[in-house]
């Protein structure tokens, strides 16, 4: 439409300087707009001809919105940073951020429009497993790379798709480490009690952790429900208390309930061997400063660490926080390392054809701050980058890596002292 427009408003623009009535002055404002016009029509050329445009399909709305702007930020970053050396071979690259509001319908309005609307060469993103699922199939029918950053369940690589990698660890990974440390080094560990806060998410969270669990043999001696935002959570870790379980693990995305649960714990002596707190409530800097000492030794599982000796680690999270004022935590890791897994392809390409980026995908060898990329097929899986699930124990009022013993930071602190 705007291609069809351009001409005639050019046309009634020349046309209008053969008027005899007009003077010179309105001659030459009508000279300099037809200059402005076409220049800013050769400008427009000139910068989508320099420019090569990746799709990002994030959730800037909704319930996830908080984690999407985390994700779109490192993504900004990370095209900054590849602009800045250069580009992709003297081309910059053009982010085009769209959103997918964490939902299905809108993860297939976003994607349509990348691919048909926007004329994006490959797409980026992908953290709601809702929306990235009801996407994938769209992107592989179009022959659309897409590389998912963050979406973690299971089934995303499982469909044989060409056009479809994944960088991420899928969820079914996610307690690997707690498992092997048990299994290695805390063999004496042999009843459980789950502790959750009862929406969804952290339901599921448990309920594959009891999974996980029970394949280890360990038995589970009681499983409580809570709500987020009580100030006692005594008569429920008195109930645990009385099962005397070699292993807490608590699930809550909320730093205010983590941080009861803990301190509670402590004042009621309810000290297990291994306790291991699971969702953002644990992890968070305001988690430490609110449960103060009982903070000590809590273990979480992870999936990346600024501390992790991975090249740019440390200095990406220290580049982010100086920026946002907030770590970026895993999700930002993944949104950076995506993009640079993409311009990596990209500029290994023979033509940026789709065939052509699918194919160098597919090839990558690439260190990251996330870790090293390298897509791999394994069991039911196709084109997933394999990387470790960690533990974290908060030592002293730091976060140190504490699992697997090659990557740890500081030696783990087990059983939890009295």
């Amino acid at each position: 439409m705007i291609g069809a427009f351009l001409p005639n408003v050019m046309k009634q623009l020349i046309g209008a300087l053969n008027d005899r009535e007009l003077n010179l002055a309105n001659k030459a404002a009508i000279a300099f707009s037809i200059w402005a016009l076409f220049s800013g029509i050769m400008l427009t050329s000139a910068l989508a001809a320099d420019s090569i445009k990746i799709g990002v399909m994030l959730p800037l709305t909704g319930r996830q919105a908080a984690f999407g702007r985390i994700q779109q930020k490192s993504a900004l970053m990370a095209a900054d940073a590849v602009n800045s050396g250069g580009g992709i071979n003297q081309k910059k690259i053009q982010l085009i951020v769209t959103d997918t509001r964490g939902n299905p319908d809108a993860g297939r309005a976003a994607i349509r429009k990348l691919i048909s609307q926007d004329r994006v060469s490959v797409i980026g993103g992908g953290f709601s497993n809702t929306a990235t699922w009801a996407a994938i199939s769209i992107a592989q029918t179009n022959k659309t790379p897409f590389l998912v950053n963050s979406a973690a369940a299971d089934k995303i690589t499982e469909q044989g798709s060409e056009y479809i990698f994944r960088l991420n660890q899928p969820v079914s990974e996610h307690l690997d480490a707690v498992a092997s440390f048990i299994s290695a080094a805390a063999t004496d560990i042999k009843s459980v009690a789950i502790v959750h806060a009862s929406s969804f998410r952290d339901s599921a969270t448990a309920r594959r952790f009891f999974q996980k669990t029970g394949g280890l043999g360990l038995k589970q001696v009681a499983r409580e429900r809570f709500e987020t935002g009580l100030d006692d959570y005594r008569p429920l870790l008195s109930r645990v208390k009385a099962k005397n379980p070699d292993l807490i693990y608590a699930v809550t995305d909320s730093v205010e309930s983590a941080a009861l649960l803990v301190s509670q714990s402590r004042e009621l002596n309810l000290i297990p061997k291994l306790f291991v707190g699971a969702g953002n409530g644990f992890v968070q800097p305001e988690f430490a400063v609110q449960a103060g000492n009982a903070s000590n030794h809590i273990i979480s599982t992870a999936l990346w660490s600024p501390r992790l000796p991975y090249t740019g680690a440390g200095a990406f999270n220290d580049k982010f926080i100086a920026r946002y004022r907030t770590p970026p935590e895993h999700y930002g890791a993944e949104a950076y390392a995506g993009i640079t897994v993409i311009a990596d392809a990209l500029k290994r390409t023979n033509g940026l054809t789709s065939a052509n980026i699918r194919n160098a995908l597919a090839k990558t060898n690439l260190k990251t701050i996330l870790g090293p990329v390298k897509f791999v097929s394994y069991n039911n899986k196709s084109q997933q980058n394999r990387l470790p699930a960690f533990l974290i124990q908060w030592l002293n009022g730091q976060q140190e890596v504490v699992w697997p013993p090659k990557m740890a930071t500081k030696k783990i602190v087990y059983p939890v002292p009295n």
